[in-house]
């Protein structure tokens, strides 16, 4: 039994160990119910029990309702596990299968991924990854190399080459003198009106 509301511990945790507890008891979908208003209800109550029990509001009450439900749809609840469980294994089993290599005639067909065009095989997952690992080429070449090179026009410490370098240093960052005295007549200017 997971008592929740009880304070400490991780109030998230908690509440995602409830949500995840409850979703694998009161799984029933759509098609176990004759109308919309009726699925609509069913996952409003368990949404009330939900969060009865994430609060610590009677909690007892809530359990043995929890309990009563497991006993009376136990084959139900084991049947969406199971068809849950193969619905999983069957994405899985779709997302590890090599693509198929097309036939010209399946590119005049309008497939341009490489995917057959095939009633089974439409809309796969192809994954991008090289199958056997990620052993992806390295660039070679030369070794990247610092921005102005060893010979620096802007080496000395006079005023003039401090004045360039920050104007450079400016500019790299996308401020020029121009654009603060636009922007300073700008504010000026827009606050006379005000």
């Amino acid at each position: 039994m997971v008592v929740a509301g009880s304070g400490g511990g991780n109030a998230w945790a908690k509440e995602m160990t409830l949500r995840r507890r409850m979703a694998s008891i009161f799984n029933k979908t759509r098609d176990h119910f004759p109308s919309l208003k009726d699925y609509n209800d069913y996952l409003e109550e368990v949404e009330d029990m939900t969060f009865n029990l994430i609060e610590g509001i009677d909690v007892e009450a809530i359990e043995s309702k929890i309990a009563r439900y497991q006993q009376e749809n136990a084959e139900q609840i084991y049947l969406s596990r199971a068809k849950r469980a193969e619905d999983l294994a069957a994405a899985l089993k779709a997302s590890r299968m090599i693509p198929v290599k097309a036939d010209p005639s399946d590119m005049a067909a309008g497939s341009s991924q490489g995917i057959s065009g095939g009633a089974g095989v439409q809309g796969q997952y192809a994954p991008a990854a090289v199958p056997g690992g990620l052993n992806q080429p390295r660039p070679t070449g030369m070794a990247p190399q610092p921005i102005g090179g060893f010979v620096d026009p802007l080496q000395g410490h006079d005023e003039e080459t401090m004045r360039l370098r920050a104007e450079r240093g400016a500019r790299a960052g996308g401020w020029t003198a121009e654009l603060s005295r636009k922007r300073a007549l700008e504010e000026a200017f827009n606050s006379i009106f005000i």
